[in-house]
């Protein structure tokens, strides 16, 4: 597939510091890392802290002697050449008056220069054409008219509008801009400003390459372009920092997460914040490529927002957003009612799927169907009502049949009726 980042581009891999003094955090904060951890493990060994922080002994070995000289550790044994010891009576008190501020005890974070470093440096630039973007979606039946729209929007990485009647592919589209991408991004497990921890590396939305780079720091995490995708249930507080007042570490917001990648809005339009109060927020980062986040205790934070946003709705952009923020967002794409040619090939590749025979004469009962009771064709029909004959069969243990009457049967309990 020729969807491939640019040269341009460039390979962002940090490589492990080899001391304190190439560390871009102060040693002050890795001491924190190395109590606060060996409290929670209550014994421990060099190898296995630097699991958990994410260090190389030569960083946590000089903190290990510093600790016990000022008579913070108790040695206890080795284990072959490595170290066994727990905290002293002066080491836990140490630790929890640390733990106090902050008890947050995973990776080593990287300092929030760093990451501004890494975002700016492994911003996607892609060179794509029709052909490879057909391939991309190649799941999908995409008309050329909607690919030539779609190519220009992903080449220029800027925010996007599809908007248009629900049911036809808008969500599905914006889930599958992703596979423009074929490169990975490294991203850290978290980040810090002035002893604040804010969590970045998220399970959930983030996928790490099966095999990690050996040269890589350890306190990044290789992973595929991100893609996040929020609907209905986004509200306000998703798009600020979250702190957790016991233990004192702040979660990135949503769009942090997808930075480098891209972060769908689905249903735009249909969450409690208002679209105004939504886009409003957004018209500083999606003019300068920059995102304010705000500490508990007030300081603004400066963060990169190298994020494409796609909005996807079926409401009308104008009663969404008005002319000012509209035109700040190039890429409009109206996804239009399928036509029936267009249609038909969708029915054809689901019964395909599905392994259900079908004569024309039952294909073209089908449209005629969904044009009387839908009033359109759209692009959902066909796999909705497959998906009903397969439920009916099975409710009647038997095989899935594509007649006109079992293609009655489904309709009437899809469709909705007017009252009368």
């Amino acid at each position: 597939m020729m969807l491939l980042s640019t040269p341009e581009t460039g390979v962002f891999r940090p490589t492990p510091p080899e001391n304190l003094a190439a560390l871009d955090i102060s040693a002050t904060l890795v001491q924190d890392l190395f109590l606060r951890t060996l409290r929670e493990e209550g014994q421990s060994t060099l190898g296995s802290l630097r699991n958990r922080t994410k260090l190389p002994i030569t960083i946590l070995e000089p903190t290990f002697r510093h600790l016990r000289q000022q008579q913070c550790l108790d040695v206890k044994g080795m284990v072959g050449d490595d170290y066994t010891f727990c905290l002293t009576t002066a080491g836990k008190t140490l630790a929890a008056e640390r733990a106090a501020f902050s008890s947050y005890a995973g990776p080593a974070p990287v300092s929030l220069e760093e990451y501004d470093r890494a975002v700016r440096a492994q911003v996607a630039r892609i060179s794509v054409h029709r052909d490879a973007l057909r391939q991309a979606l190649g799941d999908l039946v995409v008309p050329d008219s909607l690919l030539d729209q779609l190519g220009p929007a992903l080449v220029s990485q800027r925010a996007m509008f599809l908007y248009g009647p629900t049911g036809n592919g808008k969500t599905s589209l914006a889930e599958r801009l992703l596979r423009v991408y074929d490169d990975s991004v490294v991203i850290p497990y978290a980040l810090e400003l002035n002893g604040h921890i804010i969590t970045v590396f998220d399970p959930v939305l983030h996928q790490p390459v099966e095999e990690q780079p050996h040269e890589l720091d350890a306190r990044w995490v290789l992973c595929r372009r991100p893609c996040v995708t929020v609907g209905g249930e986004l509200v306000s507080e998703m798009l600020e920092l979250r702190a957790d007042s016991a233990s004192g570490i702040y979660a990135a917001p949503l769009q942090m997460k997808a930075n480098n990648g891209i972060m769908v809005i689905d249903d735009f339009g249909r969450q409690v914040i208002s679209p105004r109060d939504l886009l409003n927020r957004w018209i500083v980062p999606l003019d300068r490529r920059v995102d304010y986040l705000t500490l508990k205790h007030g300081q603004k934070l400066r963060i990169p927002f190298e994020v494409m946003v796609v909005f996807a709705t079926n409401l009308d952009p104008s009663d969404l957003a008005d002319e000012a923020f509209l035109r700040r967002i190039h890429n409009k794409i109206y996804v239009e009612p399928v036509s029936e040619t267009t249609f038909r090939e969708i029915l054809a590749r689901v019964l395909r799927t599905h392994q259900i025979a079908c004569d024309p004469s039952t294909a073209s009962y089908f449209v005629g169907l969904c044009r009387e009771h839908g009033h359109a064709l759209k692009a959902c029909y066909p796999s909705d009502l497959v998906d009903i004959l397969i439920w009916r069969s099975q409710y009647e243990e038997r095989a899935p049949e594509m007649t006109p009457l079992e293609l009655d049967c489904a309709a009437a309990l899809y469709f909705t009726r007017t009252r009368g």
